[in-house]
């Protein structure tokens, strides 16, 4: 099969496959404050880190959501692992609340502070990236027509890691159980690794 993405078939492919295909996609469970300090929290599957030195992170918002008004104030933004443990109260904050409402109280999640920014992290989460935004940017397709996405990028600036999870130094992904998002309404959770050794030359 092949189909150009504005002209698929239906009758064939009623949903869209496209995030089904661009998968598993990890969660940057975003927590922001705005100028009056309300706070937001919400999960966003278009997320990743995009540097290593310094640690650069991005989070794509389709529409000019809160998370973006919040950061484009405040210039500051937590990315919180979203886990298997915590999936319900993930998908709670993913619910359209009036601007103002804390999506933390509606899914009953304890804030802990940040050491670095203001908006606090997610308590029971077992890792927190503070971050300080770099820059965001208006997407646009390939005419050069305004496409409604916003792109937020930040530094990485304070790190809070759970203690129970690091072992001999090393982070154990696989005993935190991050979820991840896949196509339609289906998720993804990391619970066993494998290595292999890139080449040399």
């Amino acid at each position: 099969m092949f189909y150009e993405p504005d002209k698929r078939d239906r009758n064939i492919l009623p949903h869209d496959p496209f995030k089904a295909i661009v998968a598993p996609r990890p969660i940057g469970w975003i927590t922001s404050m705005n100028a009056k300090g309300e706070i937001n929290l919400a999960p966003y599957s278009f997320f990743n880190g995009v540097n290593s030195r310094p640690n650069l992170v991005m989070f794509a918002s389709e529409g000019h959501k809160d998370s973006v008004a919040f950061i484009e104030e405040t210039g500051e933004f937590v990315c919180n692992l979203a886990t298997y443990d915590l999936r319900d109260q993930m998908n709670e904050t993913s619910a359209p609340l009036a601007r103002g409402e804390n999506e933390m109280i509606r899914a009953g999640l304890a804030p802990a502070p940040s050491r670095i920014v203001k908006p606090p992290r997610v308590a029971a989460s077992p890792c927190a990236l503070e971050c300080k935004m770099t820059k965001i940017v208006a997407m646009q397709d390939i005419a050069g027509a305004a496409v409604d996405c916003h792109v937020v990028f930040g530094q990485v600036v304070g790190v809070y890691i759970d203690d129970r999870f690091l072992k001999d130094g090393i982070l154990d992904t696989a005993a935190m159980r991050p979820i991840a998002r896949c196509g339609y309404s289906d998720y993804a959770v990391v619970d066993s690794l494998f290595s292999i050794t890139r080449p040399t030359r």
